[in-house]
């Protein structure tokens, strides 16, 4: 498969990149500034300089055209305001969703928040982030052309996967090694069945292909 993953110098898309490339296949990764270039390469990933803030819908679908699936992975950041919620959160992924229906690439994997509500209630930096993915989600699930899943994950660790992991509709709040949600997206990647769903992710008793295999045969 060849799979574009925007976002594709984070902390997430760089471990999804090293598992699609150990497995064979094409990877390519957006990102706004060629140094991070090298660090895509060493992870198996074609670096495709673009910066979603500023690009239109057909030069992202250029870069989409061929492909078989595309992941949403961007973010504005830790140390972001409110603005760049807006702009990247939320705008970045409206135009990458678009840009993949004009390209006709009907896999949609959408990294969004566990919590993400357009409703979201605060004037905190994370309540704006918390609005600007739930807006984000709720565009994506009202275009037609694409087959997203939502995947909103629990409090993300650096601590080294366990391939277990509790996958469901709800499963209220947890942690999850950033190994395992990349591990749950490339799973995801391989099957259609879990189309149409918002799913959150927290660590759990189940193995990441078992968990994917439950939540796409209800």
């Amino acid at each position: 498969m060849r799979i574009v993953i925007a976002g594709g110098h984070g902390q997430i898309a760089l471990r999804l990149e090293r598992l699609l490339a150990a497995r064979g296949d094409e990877v390519a990764g957006i990102i706004r500034r060629p140094e991070q270039g090298d660090d895509l390469r060493e992870a198996g990933a074609e670096p495709v300089v673009l910066d979603l803030e500023s690009a239109s819908v057909e030069e992202v679908a250029e870069v989409l055209r061929g492909a078989d699936a595309a992941v949403f992975a961007a973010g504005a950041g830790p140390g972001s305001g409110a603005a760049r919620k807006e702009t990247v959160d939320k705008g970045a992924a409206v135009l990458f969703a678009d840009a993949a229906v004009r390209a006709g690439v009907r896999r949609h994997v959408v990294v969004s928040s566990m919590g993400a509500d357009p409703a979201h209630q605060g004037d905190d930096i994370f309540d704006a982030y918390q609005r600007a993915k739930g807006e984000a989600d709720a565009y994506v699930r009202g275009l037609d052309g694409l087959d997203w899943t939502i995947l909103r994950p629990g409090m993300l660790t650096n601590d080294a996967g366990t391939g277990l992991v509790r996958l469901e509709a709800h499963t209220g709040r947890g942690p999850v090694p950033r190994d395992d949600v990349a591990a749950v997206i490339a799973e995801l990647l391989d099957t259609g069945a879990t189309a149409g769903l918002t799913l959150e992710l927290i660590s759990g008793s189940a193995p990441v292909s078992v968990a994917v295999k439950s939540v796409a045969g209800n």
